[in-house]
């Protein structure tokens, strides 16, 4: 077995459930311009870039500024509770001090059901907390 099982890795701690982390919303669509809420197409994950988690970055060492900065382009960063993403039968896995990632989503070509249903309830788990 040459998997990488993250949640065993001793050199990042598991996040707590009242940790909060942030999705960069880094397409205009992500964001409804009439209600400024989050759209569901921000929580997909992107199965021809062979993505395995959803980027998030940890707010404790990140602020949403500084997350935002990190890309050429972000329309706005979303704020969303660790122990909320858990709730959904998800978690958020470390992969450095000040990034982790959402693990546990299907694609939607593999599963388009459980995939609408987990980017709508994340979606209305977000709060939208900076904007350029």
């Amino acid at each position: 077995m040459n998997e990488q099982d993250f949640s065993s890795d001793p050199e990042f701690e598991p996040l707590p459930n009242r940790a909060i982390v942030y999705r960069a919303l880094l397409r205009k669509q992500w964001i409804d311009e009439d209600t400024g809420l989050v759209q569901s197409e921000a929580y997909y994950l992107r199965k021809n870039k062979n993505e395995q988690g959803l980027s998030v970055n940890i707010a404790s060492v990140c602020s949403p500024e500084q997350c935002a900065a990190k890309f050429r382009t972000c329309y706005g960063v979303a704020r969303l509770e660790v122990g909320g993403i858990r709730e959904l039968g998800l978690d958020v896995i470390p992969d450095s001090i000040s990034h982790a990632e959402i693990a546990g989503l299907p694609y939607a070509e593999d599963d388009t059901e459980r995939a609408d249903l987990l980017a709508d309830l994340l979606a209305q788990q977000s709060q939208i907390i900076w904007q350029p």
